[in-house]
Parts: structure tokens; C-alpha cells; sequence
């Protein structure tokens, strides 16, 4: 009776059941919590680091503008934090050396080589004037054209090295050598002081076609009544031509400070501010991030006018500044929505959970297929008893055959709970063990109706016949 059902017990085969189930919930869990965890990560807020300057510019608070608007969206995905640099040139050497995400730089400088752009941020005009001469006399002759101006002292609005090569890049363009002229730079809040000192003969300022700085320093270029001569750069096409950073542009009569300032339309060149990123920033931060500018610039016009003037990048394969992905996206109506983006994750992760469904399934298959060939040797070992129960001649033996088959019934329906077996073959066992009972009846019943020294006798027949 060693190997009878004391050594069969269910136990081990519910336990593992139970570890499978155990296992397969956490590696649902698991599963479940990635995603979760991918689409907090993915929708989170991502802080941009973008580089601007100088200090007290209008391109530093538009962009402290646009930072705090963005703050204030409810479900805003991108946030700003300003890295002020003391201009556009150091603007994009930060980003160039990886310190910043976004940057505003001029488009007529250095691009970096790590730099795509997002926006135009705004348009410069460029406007070269000449004070008014009436009340005083000055030196030389009233200049009316750029081919006058060598000899003279031209004063630059600004302190950056780039109004001073755009300057240049003029007066090269008109013939004139710009070492034969006397270049002076001042700073742009003491523009207005200079020109009334009269330190130059002609002037050049580059803003925003609207920009306080310009206007104040053509006014004090008025003496007396008189009003200063603007000069036409009527070159603009080749300059565009020849530089690709500058366009041909106009400045509209009247729009500098008074109906006659200019008197009629006066033609010059103009560049862009752009907000670029760096290359490798992810597209959809990138398009997030464009969506959003374009949604709050319509809020902050009220505030800042420059604002309004926000363009879209130029997408053109062949643009001076290649478009950002992420903006190029955006503005072709091609960005991608979450699932488009992360559907190849979700995709492997359902894959991979459906894998782990079926190595759980082949798993409790093989469990269970353990659970069958046991059912199936306890069947075979009913028969066997069957046969027992009907040449025994021992009561004894039959009660321990009867304990034994219970033992087995309890066993074969704990495996048709598990799924081991099926109702088939439960049917099967159930006719067996019904053949089993009625056996071990009728032998009771015929052992008690034989007398005792004849049992004993046949006892000892059956024992000596397999001695």
C-alpha cells in the first residue's frame, strides 16, 4: 500500500495551480503598470530651457511672456524656463553648446549647425537715415543716397558686432569701402541723446518696423522743422539675392512716428528673429511645444504687439533654417496623435501579454497533464482493486480497498475541478468505481454468509496456492 493514494495527495498540484494564477496577475500587473507608466511619462510637462537676450529686450519679455502663459494652461505639455544670455549670438552658442533646448537667435548670424527651426519670431526692418541739416550747417553736402556716405561718420543703434556687419554688407553692396567710413556704435537707450549731439552723418537702426528705439532716434534727428532724409535701399533684391538671410522689404509711408516719416514708401531690407531648437529634441515635444506658441500668441498681442507677429517656419526642403520635424509637423497638419506615436509599444505590450497568457496556459497545461496521467494510473489501480475486492476473502482487506477507493474519488474530482480530466471521462471512473462498490458488496455478503472455519480454510488455500 506504499504507493496507494496517501502518496497522491492534491495538495502539491493546488499550490502550484495557485503560484501559476499568482504569476500570471503580477505579470498582468506588470504589463498594465508600464503602460500606465508610459503614458504618464509621455503626457507629463517637459521643461524647455530656452536661451534668450540681452537683458531689458523685447524678444526677453516676450518670452518671459509666453513662458508664464504656458504655466498657465491646465493641461499645457510643455514649459519654458528662460536662460537670459546677453544677446543673439550668445543665444545661439548656448544652445549650440547643448545648454539649452530652444534659443531666439537672428537669422542674418551664424546658424548653429545643431540648430532647426520652430517659429519666426519677428521681422527687422532695417532703416538708414540722414538727420535734418536746416538751423545748422554740416559738413559736406545734404546726403540723400548710401553712395554718399563714404568719408562720413555713420552711428550704428546698438551695441552687437551684427548691426555693424549688416552695415557693411550694404555700403559693399553700393560700392562703398566700409574702411573709408567712420563707424560708431552706441547703445540702444542712448540713441535718441547721441543723434541730438550729432556724433554721425547718417544712421542705421534694425528693429521691429514699430520699434520705440527706432522711432525716438529718428525724432531727434528733426531740427528746426526740418525732417531727416531716409535712405532707400534700392539694392534690396541683390542684397536678398546674394545673402539669403535678408529679404527685400518696404517700409510704408507714415509709419515711423508721423504722416511724413517717411513721406512716401521707402525700400530696404529686413531679417527675421527666429526661436530654433536643437537638432534631436524629440518631434513631439517640438510639436507640442509650436502648438502651444501658436495658441497664446493671439493672448499675449494685447500685452506685447510683437507677439501677434509670430510666424510659422518656413517647411520648404531648400529654407536657410531647415524646419524642426516636430514644427514641420505641425504646420503640414501631420502631427501625430498619442497612439500614432506609441501604437508599436502598445502593439508589444499587448503581444507580450498575450504571450505570457499562452505560456501561462501551456504552463497549466502541463500542470494538469500531470494531474491526467496520475487520474489515469489511480483508474488503472481501481480496476485492480476491483479484481482484489472480488477473490478476497478477508473483510479487513476490503474496508482497507474501500478507504482506498475514496481516497482515489476524491482525488479524481479535485482533478475535474482543476480541468484535468473532462466529463467524459469522469463518467468513465464513476462506472468503474460503481463496479468496485458492487463488488466489495457482493463479496461482503458472501463472506458473511460462509462459516468461519471455511474462510479460514480458503484463506489458507489462496496462501499456500501463491506460496
Amino acid at each position: 500500500m506504499t504507493d496507494g493514494p496517501a502518496s497522491l495527495s492534491p495538495k502539491p498540484l493546488r499550490s502550484a495551480t495557485r503560484r501559476l494564477i499568482f504569476v500570471l496577475i503580477a505579470g498582468a500587473l506588470a504589463i498594465i503598470g508600464a503602460l500606465a507608466a508610459g503614458y504618464y511619462f509621455a503626457m507629463r510637462p517637459v521643461t524647455l530651457r530656452i536661451a534668450v537676450g540681452p537683458a531689458n529686450s523685447d524678444d526677453l519679455r516676450v518670452v518671459q511672456a509666453l513662458a508664464q502663459a504656458f504655466n498657465n494652461q491646465p493641461r499645457s505639455q510643455v514649459k519654458l524656463r528662460p536662460v537670459q544670455t546677453d544677446g543673439a549670438t550668445a543665444s545661439a552658442q548656448t544652445l549650440a553648446d547643448g545648454k539649452a533646448d530652444l534659443a531666439i537667435i537672428r537669422g542674418d548670424l551664424d546658424v548653429p549647425k545643431n540648430a532647426q527651426a520652430v517659429a519666426t519670431l519677428r521681422k527687422n526692418v532695417v532703416v538708414m537715415w540722414a538727420p535734418a541739416t536746416k538751423g545748422k550747417a554740416r559738413r559736406g553736402a545734404k546726403i540723400t543716397k548710401i553712395t554718399q556716405l563714404a568719408g562720413r561718420k555713420i552711428g550704428v543703434v546698438g551695441r552687437t558686432q551684427a548691426n555693424v556687419n549688416l552695415l557693411k554688407t550694404i555700403l559693399q553692396q553700393y560700392g562703398v569701402d566700409p574702411l573709408k567710413v567712420e563707424i560708431i556704435q552706441f547703445p540702444a537707450n542712448e540713441a535718441a541723446e547721441a543723434i541730438r549731439s550729432q556724433r554721425a552723418d547718417a544712421y542705421l537702426a534694425a528693429g521691429p518696423a514699430n520699434s520705440k528705439i527706432t522711432i525716438d532716434a529718428i525724432a531727434a534727428s528733426s531740427r528746426d522743422g526740418g525732417e531727416p532724409a531716409f535712405l532707400a535701399i534700392d539694392a534690396a533684391e541683390a542684397i536678398a539675392q546674394n545673402h539669403p538671410a535678408y529679404e527685400a522689404a518696404e517700409i510704408p509711408a507714415g509709419s515711423l512716428g508721423s504722416a511724413n516719416r517717411p513721406e512716401d514708401e521707402v525700400k530696404t531690407i529686413s531679417f527675421a528673429h527666429h526661436i530654433v531648437a536643437r537638432r534631436g529634441l524629440s518631434d513631439s515635444t517640438v510639436a507640442a511645444f509650436t502648438r502651444q506658441l501658436f495658441a497664446v500668441r493671439q493672448q499675449l498681442k494685447s500685452d506685447f504687439p510683437l507677439a501677434a507677429k509670430i510666424e510659422t517656419p518656413d517647411t520648404d526642403k531648400d529654407a536657410t533654417i531647415p524646419a524642426h520635424p516636430g514644427a514641420a509637423a505641425f504646420v503640414d497638419g501631420e502631427e501625430k496623435t498619442f497612439l500614432d506615436r506609441y501604437s508599436d509599444y502598445i502593439w508589444w505590450g499587448l503581444m507580450a501579454l498575450s504571450a505570457m497568457g499562452s505560456a501561462g496556459a501551456w504552463f497549466a497545461g502541463y500542470l494538469k497533464q500531470d494531474e491526467r496521467n496520475t487520474n489515469t494510473s489511480q483508474r488503472e489501480r481501481l480496476l485492480e482493486m476491483l479484481k482484489t475486492a472480488r477473490q478476497s476473502d478477508s473483510t479487513d482487506e476490503l474496508d482497507q480497498l474501500q478507504a482506498e477507493a475514496d481516497d482515489i474519488l476524491r482525488h479524481t474530482l479535485l482533478c475535474y475541478e482543476h480541468g484535468a480530466i473532462e466529463e467524459g471521462t469522469l463518467t468513465a471512473f464513476n462506472i468503474a468505481l460503481e463496479q468496485f462498490h458492487n463488488a466489495v458488496a457482493d463479496r461482503k455478503a458472501l463472506l458473511m454468509s460462509m462459516p468461519q472455519n471455511l474462510q479460514r480454510a480458503a484463506t489458507q488455500f489462496r496462501a499456500a496456492g501463491t506460496a
